[in-house]
Formats: C-alpha cells, structure tokens, sequence
C-alpha cells in the first residue's frame, strides 16, 4: 500500500535494483511492475543503455531522456556517471518537474551490480537522498546451469540479491528445477526464492524490502526445511571439490553465545582488509558482555556499518555471521570468529 508522505523532499528515495544475465526475463518483470496497479510512481533508470522497452500503448508522453507513463510512472535513459543523474533527477524532482515517490535501476546483463550498489554507501549526499532498498536478481531456469559455470557475472548478480526470481521454469523437468534452487539457495542464503508465473506478480515481495538495513533479519523467514548451508567439502572449503561447488559461495559461522567486543571488532576489520575485495555481502547479529541490546553489522565489499538493534530480553543469547563472497578461506575464517567467543 502506498503511504502519503507529508514532506517527500526529507524522506529518502526507496530504491531498487534489478539484475540478471542476459536474456532473463528482466524488462519483462520490469514491464509488469510498471502496468501493476500498485499506486507506487517509480522512476526507471536503464543503467548505461537504454531507454527500456516498454510497451508503446503504455506511453502518453516521451522526450529526448524521460518516458512518461500512463500510471505515473517515468522510464530515464542514465548514461555516464550515476551518482550525478541521481542528483539531477532528485533536484527535478523537488523542483517538481518529475513526480515519482521510488526508483528502480535495471542494469544491463553484463553488469556487476557491486559498482552500483557502492554508490549509494560511498556518496554522502546520496546515503541522505536515498535509500537502497534491494538488489533482484532474475535468473533464467532454462540456461541459468550452464550460464552460472561459464560466466562469473551471473555468480556476483546472484551473491549480491536480496531476492532471487526464477524465470522460465515451466519448461524445466522437476529434478533439475530442484537441483537449481538449490544451487542458488547455496549460494546465497540470505535471498528468498520465489518463481515468477506469467499473470502473476506480487509487488510486496519485491518492493520496501529494506535489504540494507541495519536489523537483526539474518536469513529468509521462509526458509525451507532441508538447510540452505552445506557443509565443507573434504577439502575444508565450501568453494571447491563437487561439481556445483562455485566459486563465489556462502559461509554461516555460528557461536551459542557472547563474543568479545574488542576481538570481534578487530576479526571483522582483518576480513575486510584481507578480503574486502572478494566479500559481495556480509551481515552479522552479535551477543555482547553487558549489552542488553543485539550488535548489528553488515556491509558490501570493504564498507561496513555497524549498530545496536533491538534488546534480547528473553531471547536466547547467540551470534552468528552470514558472509556470501569468492573462494574464501573457511577454516581460517572460522577458526578466527571461535577465537572471538567467550565460553559459557
């Protein structure tokens, strides 16, 4: 449901950003957000190519970089810098030559959503304008098994996902439909997966999110019962030694109780300096000596926020990191996190 904003230039701009390899079904999720009647007036950025192919009988009004919508809503053609079209289109915005009230950015197949998730936590002005709401990630049943082996792209789209939204299923035999969610479930814990059926769309799942928030919502409400976390290989690594063992993978180190403030800040900071470049997501829920209230952290790449979320109160005590990246060392980084724990 729409809320009404009393005062919409001092509330950050929701946004979300949808990827997916090419040939997806990205544009045609875009396409059914945009004739949903969800009261939302979205403004729709084609990152680097465009303008988005939307349905002709849906325009009432197109000029040389804005299409305007019968609903409302707006499709903008963002080529160079990103950063500084988001600040044009905030000044128009206040200004009231555009109205929109949330945005999403469609990225191109080939595109590594990090850069464009970065700009919205390196830039200050925009951390203030906007808020990052989620990352989708379309994923095509049909071709996703091979595309994930031969192309790295398609790993980072799924890793970075705060939903993951499978296409194309219906042509797709039960076993190996099975065998993909689970592979994209071992990936990345974190995402919820849902199917996309044709007619069907449910805006709520995809839209106010709030991914990137400091909270204490760890892994999916819905998880399924068989576990989204594999153990290690004989190896000792979850990235390596069975035939869907890929590359960029996903870690959840657990302790059943309190950590250490000062070593478990300092575990976090050397995971970030030693592989900051390799961790797409990471996000942890932690159980401090004398704090009545849950240590918070997560973070994209090297940039990380930490903070105190919601009390314990009768909740049992614990700590748990979730840590989605490429090929990182597991033994060592679960031998670094015990080394944070207070015995009972």
């Amino acid at each position: 449901m729409q809320h009404p904003n009393p005062n919409p230039s001092s509330v950050p701009i929701p946004v979300t950003v949808l990827t997916g390899f090419l040939g997806a079904g990205k544009t045609t999720l875009l396409n059914r957000i945009l004739t949903t009647a969800h009261g939302h007036r979205i403004a729709v950025i084609e990152n680097e190519f465009g303008p988005v192919n939307i349905d002709s009988e849906l325009l009432v009004q197109q000029s040389a970089e804005v299409v305007e919508m019968t609903n409302g809503c707006l499709c903008c053609t963002v080529r160079g810098d990103l950063a500084k079209n988001l600040g044009d289109l905030k000044a128009r915005r206040d200004t009231g030559e555009l109205a929109f009230d949330r945005i999403v950015i469609e990225t191109t197949g080939l595109a590594d959503p990090g850069p464009v998730i970065q700009t919205f936590f390196a830039e200050a002005e925009l951390a203030e304008t906007y808020l990052l709401d989620a990352v989708l990630t379309v994923v095509d049943a049909v071709h996703a098994p091979r595309q994930i082996d031969e192309h790295p792209v398609l790993l980072k789209q799924i890793g970075f996902a705060d939903r993951l939204l499978v296409s194309k299923s219906e042509g797709v035999a039960a076993d190996a439909l099975d065998a993909l969610l689970e592979r994209l479930a071992r990936i990345n814990p974190r995402a919820p997966i849902r199917q996309l059926v044709a007619g069907e769309l449910d805006v709520g799942f995809l839209l106010d999110i709030r991914g990137f928030n400091l909270n204490e919502n760890l892994l999916p409400a819905d998880e399924p019962t068989k576990p989204r976390f594999h153990p290690a290989s004989k190896t000792g690594s979850v990235f390596g030694g069975t035939a869907h063992s890929d590359e960029i993978g996903s870690l959840l180190l657990e302790h059943p109780g309190e950590v250490d403030l000062d070593r478990i800040g300092a575990y976090v900071q050397t995971l970030l300096d030693r592989y900051g470049d390799d961790l797409l997501r990471y996000k942890g829920v932690l159980a401090i000596p004398d704090q009545a209230s849950r240590l918070v952290f997560q973070g994209v790449h090297r940039l990380a926020g930490f903070d105190y979320g919601k009390e314990w109160n009768d909740d049992a005590r614990g700590s748990r990191i979730v840590l989605i990246g490429r090929r990182l060392p597991e033994d060592e980084l679960r031998a670094g996190f015990a080394e944070c724990a207070i015995a009972a």
